[in-house]
């Protein structure tokens, strides 16, 4: 059922996600407490209430996720159920960032990339913190993050960073009297063209 809730998430339909939420968790909650599917439906629930606008119901499902942490290393199976709340802090802070909290989201962000991150999720902290300086009108903090998220893009062909970026580019339009914003957008919709 939470793999569904991703279906309509990825769809941006957070309301239709809900009901699917809501029967899995209380499934979770049933099930064995020794394993982490509960903290893992708290996780994409963080994310449907994130995109309806909701953060004390947001908060709520994160600082549930976080109980994952408390676990021993046993709470997850290897095979479906990989949730170890390793991914906390960046989901946090994508989640903050949709609410429109960049406050709340730098810190989880600068968290986030204090981990060790794959290449793909460390575009996406970056990305995410490029969109935090265009909330603040920061355009030194959107090049510097952009052009990182640039090169790794380049290095990996990534769908998804390609996919990140083009979120950051339909954002740049209150920067764009910035020469720099206006040729970094230029760069993104080149990288977009050849992907």
């Amino acid at each position: 059922m939470t793999r569904h809730a991703y279906v309509e998430l990825y769809a941006r339909r957070a309301f239709a996600a809900q009901p699917l939420l809501a029967a899995a968790s209380g499934i979770a909650r049933r099930g064995d407490s020794a394993l982490s599917t509960r903290y893992w439906v708290a996780a994409v629930q963080a994310q449907a209430y994130a995109a309806m606008g909701d953060i004390d119901g947001c908060t709520r499902a994160l600082d549930d996720a976080e109980k994952v942490l408390s676990l021993d290393g046993h709470s997850h199976n290897g095979g479906w159920l990989r949730f170890d709340g390793s991914r906390l802090a960046e989901e946090r802070g994508a989640c903050y960032l949709q609410l429109g909290r960049p406050d709340l989201a730098e810190d989880a962000l600068t968290a986030a990339l204090a981990q060790p991150l794959s290449l793909r999720r460390r575009a996406a902290v970056l990305s995410d913190l490029a969109v935090l300086g265009v909330h603040r009108r920061d355009v030194d903090q959107v090049v510097h993050y952009a052009e990182t998220v640039i090169s790794l893009a380049d290095q990996s062909n990534s769908g998804f960073i390609a996919k990140k970026l083009d979120g950051l580019r339909g954002r740049l339009a209150p920067l764009m009297s910035d020469g720099r914003v206006s040729n970094l957008d230029q760069r993104i919709a080149a990288l977009q063209r050849t992907a």
